[in-house]
């Protein structure tokens, strides 16, 4: 146990005779360049595509840039001047001609705004709570100014009937002679002949009490007669007044209405009145024509029925109406107001309500009813008015687009002056353009130059220096700079612009240059950078363009216009719309069908056509169908769909059909335009015509009218901006130049890091094993040199010992 002992003592007490860890670090030192080798061809890798990102980059901003410069208003625009900016601005599109226009405004647009009488407690309940419809309906009120003192309509006018007449029907007219003098029962004495309709009617010079009855009329002979009609002239002042406005007073029948306006202070009613040669207080009325919009409801119970309710419900319902509560500080001070949302004067509202007589006393508003009228008005719907070169214009908004094509008008104050509006090219804007495209081409070159130069110095090169992505990139992109542009006119290069290579490659603009071209071929600069077509015809005007159509001049020929469906009367129409007798139609436009219903009462020719055309026209089924125009020609409607093409077509059916349009109209249907693009026949679609074959295939024109036959050309230029879009944009596509050489080192890094995943596998088991190895070793010597001196030891000992 002792030896043992000593020789455990002994063998931990000896050093270690090698530095192992140090030994292995070595070694493995040199195992692990193979790596670093890797290591340093992926960190190239990785350089590579942080150099390629940042062109990647710069070619996105480029492609960006031409994307935005390829909106062809900034190359063709125009510029509004106003000369008083406070009351008028503008703003034009290309479309609309240098000119200069003389603008007087009378008066804005604004919205209607209704004042309903006051009550004590906003949040009480009004009325008893049972469930009551509001419903609103939006159109014009026609007749009768608004009393300023009352905000209501129905103004008291002083009148003196001064003369009457009555239409009669006999058997035959043949004897009789104008100025005769007639008489009978129920005809005033002193009535004569005034005039002869026909071979059965005549007129009298007065109004007969006997309308509708058998009266035997002496004229010289006795026969019998009916008299049919009769009607009065009025004298009072007709500022006021509308056709078809109820009309009541001393000696005026029950349900008369204003027939006729004569003059400024004469006008006709549909009755004879009685109280003819004596003064009569006349009470004259308003008329509401609804805009075709629709009516809106809104329910009302006892969940709601206080002035809050009131006016949450209004506006959650959004019907085009903003309620609120204003207090005016009155013993009754919470006071609901509701305003239109839209301006113009065919939006005011009329508002009845079925339910609850409370709710109905206070919000009821009915200007053609002088009782019916609770709230008071406090502005009034109105249109715009103003004038445009002496020409009177009626416009609904303050923001009136479609009066000059292609200028928008923002109307903003009354002038008591002309305003001078000028309208001049926007050569600011076009050289702003310019510049911004040489802008982002030399920022790409910048980027470009940077990852591709030689510095002859150092006689180093960037990364990128002699790379084909980069290289052929570049190559491109000067190859098409310096290409002519085909069809843009006189204008055929950069150079023509002003736009010029610099020593190092960059560009740089010539404003005076480019100023002559801007002034002496203002739309041929849109063409020289833009994709933009141009025809010599003014009736027909480029659309667009497929990336199969090329660049050139293209030759048109028209051998049939397009046109719309329509549907015409073929007699006059009934001018009185009964409810549920003849107010109802199905109207089919343009393949997609809705019913609709007509308001009762009685029209004007005129005015049953634009009844008509807004209860089409505010369908919200119809609308997606497009739109009609209705028109009239003595009394005979015809409705024409405002589409042109093969899909154009209007019928209608229902109830009111033949009342409209008699028993057989005449429904066409529309046809597309017809022709050839280059000489090769074009497919129709509409006014649209598109190219089919050739190098014009895909381009699309459209003919809005004019001859046929030859039409002259179509100009289409692929510009600068253009161009370079598209190609910016497919090489930032993967299948790009640079996203195919990213994708390559991409490929690379991966691989490389597989390999060096490996070399560090092996790099570890082969570290494990040298330290194995190196260790033993280590305690062999170790061993040995224990023994050793062990045996060292000994040998001294027996010399010792002897």
């Amino acid at each position: 146990m002792s030896s043992s002992s000593s020789v455990t003592s002994t063998s931990s007490s000896l050093g270690t005779q090698i530095d192992v860890a140090s030994l292995v670090s070595q070694l493995m030192s040199t195992e692990q360049q193979p790596i670093i080798n890797l290591q340093n061809q992926q960190a190239n890798s990785q350089a590579l595509i942080s150099a390629y990102g940042a062109v990647q980059s710069a070619l996105g901003t480029f492609q960006s840039a031409m994307s935005g410069l390829t909106d062809v208003t900034q190359f063709q625009g125009m510029m509004a001047n106003s000369s008083n900016s406070s009351a008028l601005t503008a703003t034009a599109t290309s479309s609309v001609a240098p000119g200069s226009y003389s603008v007087n405004i009378s008066s804005l647009a604004q919205a209607q705004t209704l004042v309903a009488p006051g009550v004590v407690n906003q949040s009480a309940a009004i009325g008893a709570g049972g469930t009551t419809t509001l419903t609103f309906d939006f159109g014009t009120i026609n007749g009768n100014t608004l009393n300023s003192t009352t905000g209501k309509y129905g103004t008291t006018l002083s009148a003196t009937t001064t003369s009457g007449s009555t239409t009669v029907t006999v058997p035959s007219t043949a004897s009789l002679a104008i100025g005769a003098p007639i008489s009978g029962a129920g005809i005033p004495t002193g009535s004569t002949i005034a005039s002869i309709t026909d071979a059965n009617n005549f007129v009298i010079s007065a109004p007969a009490t006997a309308s509708g009855a058998s009266v035997s009329l002496q004229t010289g002979a006795t026969f019998s007669a009916s008299t049919t009609s009769g009607s009065t002239t009025v004298s009072g002042s007709t500022a006021n007044l509308a056709v078809g406005a109820t009309i009541t007073g001393a000696g005026i029948p029950n349900g008369a209405t204003i027939v006729s306006i004569t003059d400024a202070n004469n006008f006709v009613i549909s009755s004879a009145a009685t109280a003819t040669s004596a003064g009569v207080a006349l009470q004259a009325g308003s008329t509401f024509s609804p805009n075709g919009s629709g009516a809106k409801t809104v329910t009302i119970n006892s969940s709601n029925n206080s002035l809050q309710g009131i006016v949450s419900a209004i506006n959650a319902a959004n019907i085009g109406v903003t309620a609120s509560i204003i207090n005016d500080g009155s013993s009754t001070p919470y006071r609901l107001t509701l305003t239109s949302k839209s301006t113009g004067a065919s939006n005011s509202m009329q508002i009845s309500v079925a339910g609850d007589a409370a709710l109905s006393s206070l919000l009821t508003e009915d200007a053609t009813n002088n009782s019916g009228q609770n709230f008071t008005q406090t502005s009034t719907a109105q249109n715009a008015n103003f004038t445009i070169n002496g020409i009177a214009v009626s416009k609904s908004s303050n923001t009136v687009s479609d009066v000059v094509s292609g200028l928008t008008l923002n109307l903003q104050q009354t002038s008591t002056t002309p305003i001078n509006l000028s309208i001049a090219q926007n050569t600011g804007s076009a050289s702003g353009a310019v510049s911004s495209f040489v802008k982002a081409y030399n920022a790409l070159h910048t980027v470009i130059t940077n990852v591709t130069a030689y510095n002859a110095s150092t006689k180093t090169g960037a990364i990128l220096m002699g790379d084909f992505a980069v290289n052929t990139l570049n190559s491109q992109l000067h190859e098409m700079l310096n290409n002519p542009v085909i069809g843009a006119g006189s204008l055929s290069s950069l150079s023509d612009v002003g736009v010029t290579f610099q020593s190092d490659g960059s560009l740089v603009v010539n404003q005076t240059t480019l100023n002559a071209a801007l002034s002496s071929n203002f739309n041929n600069v849109a063409a020289l950078f833009d994709t933009v077509g141009q025809a010599t015809d003014p009736q027909i005007s480029y659309t667009s363009a497929a990336s199969t159509a090329k660049a050139g001049n293209y030759n048109v020929n028209i051998s049939q216009l397009a046109t719309q469906g329509s549907l015409a009367g073929s007699a006059a129409a009934g001018l009185t719309i009964s409810s549920g007798s003849n107010d109802t139609l199905n109207v089919s436009l343009n393949g997609t069908s809705a019913v609709i219903t007509l308001t009762p009462g009685t029209y004007t020719a005129a005015a049953l056509a634009t009844e008509l055309q807004n209860e089409i026209n505010g369908s919200s089924t119809l609308s997606a169908a497009g739109a009609v125009t209705v028109t009239q020609n003595s009394g005979v409607l015809t409705v024409t769909s405002n589409k042109y093409g093969s899909t154009s077509n209007v019928s209608l059916s229902g109830n009111g059909a033949s009342n409209l349009l008699g028993s057989a109209p005449v429904s066409t249907t529309g046809v597309d335009v017809a022709g050839s693009i280059a000489g090769v026949a074009a497919t129709g679609s509409g006014q649209s015509l598109t190219a089919s074959a050739g190098n014009a295939l895909g381009l699309k024109i459209l003919v809005s009218g004019g001859a046929l036959g030859d039409r002259g050309t179509v100009d289409y230029s692929q510009g600068f901006a253009g161009m370079l879009s598209l190609w910016a944009t497919s090489q930032s596509a993967s299948t790009g130049l640079i996203s195919a050489a990213v994708a390559g080192q991409n490929s690379t890094v991966k691989n490389l890091g597989t390999q060096i995943t490996a070399q560090q596998a092996r790099l570890s088991l082969l570290q494990a094993s040298y330290t194995k190895q190196y260790t033993a070793l280590d305690l062999s010597l170790a061993s040995m040199a224990s023994t050793s001196t062990y045996l060292s030891q000994q040998l001294t000992a027996l010399v010792k010992s002897n």
